[in-house]
């Protein structure tokens, strides 16, 4: 009796306690009842659409191996066998695009930098723990300069000219913070490199963006309405000109500055030879003003307004089409671009808080309202696919999307995982989960999708105007150029990461890359088994 006594004492006190404050005994029941419901919704979304919902679609993507594979059924056992956790070689070989990334830049010298008059005056910045010369040099590539300069072992300069004397060599003499292997310039030295830049990378002078070289228009007064001679012309002078004009572009023509903005009279699309624009500024020692018949043109700070007006639909849609794809495959820019071309709201399957206070006013609106142009989802399977009449259907380069949306998990829309989350268990486990999830995101809207109209992230970076004027198209609006041409001048908008902290090895153990790339001739076969163009050549050797 005594143990029993012993026990009932310690109850009845909890009793009498939660008599006399009811409120927290209520206040503790509510807690532990929500504590339950979100195991058991959180449950109930992985098991209906995350990445670990596979039961049907290991079949479906059985089938479509079956289509490339033929008798071969190392396909068929794909997603019972892809990615187990086997013993991995410690040494990483990287991908042919992954070996691409590495910027080409030419060493030039050792050279003076004065703190009060820099040799390199764009952006800066510094790392006194972990500097390399890619780093730096991928830092400036990224932003568009044509130089990248070392100092100090630690310091990090970009400019699009060098403007100080070069020195000896052995001036230069200290290591790099981050490769004891390189020397990064020394005090008051730069150790400058003269960057190879992508096809992609936008030239900077100043706030300014180098667009190119290009023949002068037939009807120069209509295309470019504004235009002056300028004595001793600079790219600053033609530049600031157009800036207090509040025009977006800069075009310099010898000693005559126009201004004006992008259309179909002087559309930006022609580019030609560099050295058809020849022609030394009268104030400048490195930079070239163009001729008669041959333009350099810069963007100029200003906003281009003529697309930038958004609204919802005016009257409610019928049908409900989707913008669809795999998470990291930049759905966000789609829909910024979007939005732009089309002066519509997109909607969401989802809210996310964050994009809304970031312009997307079609967040907040139930999916299913009609007053959105098209509907942002990563969902996929039968029900949720045929909920849609029809859909546009984005797919990336899967090395590229997973490590994308690697970084949105653990760093936001533009953030970045930290060094911890890459080399812990934690990437190993979502590439384990996701890429699975990236063939099959694509197999079943292929398969389930009314209407599909596929668009490659990758296309419609290099040929922005066309693609993106076929999605206008399918979304059934009347294509303005206008509008395109100013979606050009701001297509990265706020949700393009900076290179400042990319990783600077590859993430890919073997045996990843290589269940990847079975993934990816998957999705390529099934594509071209519904006719349409296979995944672009850079996903995967052939």
């Amino acid at each position: 009796v005594a143990p029993e006594a012993s026990m009932a004492k310690p109850l009845l006190k909890i009793q009498r306690y939660f008599r006399r404050k009811p409120v927290r005994f209520f206040s503790l029941i509510l807690l532990y009842l929500t504590a339950g419901s979100l195991v058991f919704l959180h449950a109930g979304f992985v098991g209906d659409n995350g990445p670990g919902a596979r039961g049907g679609r290991d079949s479906l993507i059985a089938s479509e191996m079956g289509s490339w594979a033929s008798s071969d059924t190392r396909g068929l056992g794909l997603m019972s066998r892809v990615f187990k956790e086997k013993r991995r070689s410690g040494r990483r070989f990287g991908p042919p695009w992954m070996k691409k990334t590495r910027q080409e830049a030419k060493y030039i010298g050792c050279y003076i930098d004065d703190t009060q008059k820099r040799a390199l005056r764009g952006v800066s910045f510094f790392d006194y723990k972990k500097m390399t010369v890619f780093r730096c040099q991928d830092n400036c590539a990224e932003r568009g300069y044509m130089y990248a300069g070392l100092e100090f072992g630690a310091e990090c300069y970009c400019g699009h000219k060098i403007q100080a004397p070069n020195v000896s060599e052995s001036e230069c003499n200290m290591e790099c913070k981050g490769e004891k292997s390189n020397v990064c310039g020394g005090p008051n030295r730069l150790s400058i490199y003269r960057l190879e830049l992508s096809q992609e990378s936008a030239r900077r002078y100043g706030s300014a963006i180098f667009k190119g070289c290009f023949h002068r228009p037939d009807n120069v007064t209509l295309a470019l309405p504004f235009s002056a001679v300028i004595q001793n012309m600079s790219v600053d002078k033609c530049v600031d000109m157009c800036t207090e004009r509040e025009k977006s572009l800069a075009v310099l023509a010898g000693d005559r500055c126009y201004c004006g903005f992008p259309t179909p009279l002087f559309s930006l699309h022609e580019l030609e030879d560099e050295g058809m624009c020849l022609n030394r500024c009268q104030a400048e020692e490195f930079e070239s003003c163009g001729n008669d018949k041959y333009f350099v043109v810069y963007q100029t700070q200003v906003q281009d307004n003529r697309c930038m007006d958004r609204h919802f639909l005016p009257t409610r849609a019928k049908q409900l089409v989707a913008l669809a794809s795999f998470p990291g495959a930049g759905n966000t820019w789609a829909r910024h671009l979007i939005e732009l071309a089309t002066g519509f709201y997109t909607g969401s399957y989802y809210f996310d808080g964050s994009l809304y206070n970031k312009g997307f006013k079609g967040e907040r609106d139930h999916w299913r309202s009609g007053r959105t142009i098209c509907i942002k989802t990563h969902e996929s399977g039968r029900k949720e696919i045929e909920a849609f009449d029809s859909s546009v259907l984005m797919i990336r380069n899967p090395y590229k999307a997973l490590m994308a949306e690697f970084n949105r998990k653990y760093g936001g829309h533009i953030g970045f995982a930290s060094q911890a989350h890459w080399r812990g268990k934690e990437w190993p486990e979502f590439v384990k989960n996701y890429a699975p999830w990236w063939a099959s995101h694509t197999l079943d809207w292929l398969h389930y999708g009314r209407n599909v109209h596929v668009v490659h992230f990758e296309d419609l970076k290099r040929d922005l105007f066309s693609k993106l004027k076929g999605m206008v198209e399918f979304l059934g609006l009347k294509v303005s150029e206008d509008r395109l041409l100013c979606v050009e001048g701001q297509k990265d908008g706020n949700f393009k990461r900076s290179g400042l902290r990319k990783l600077e090895y590859d993430p890919y153990t073997p045996e990843m890359r290589s269940n990847i790339n079975e993934l990816i001739r998957t999705v390529d076969a099934a594509l071209k088994k519904r006719n349409m163009s296979g995944v672009p050549e850079e996903y995967m050797p052939r």
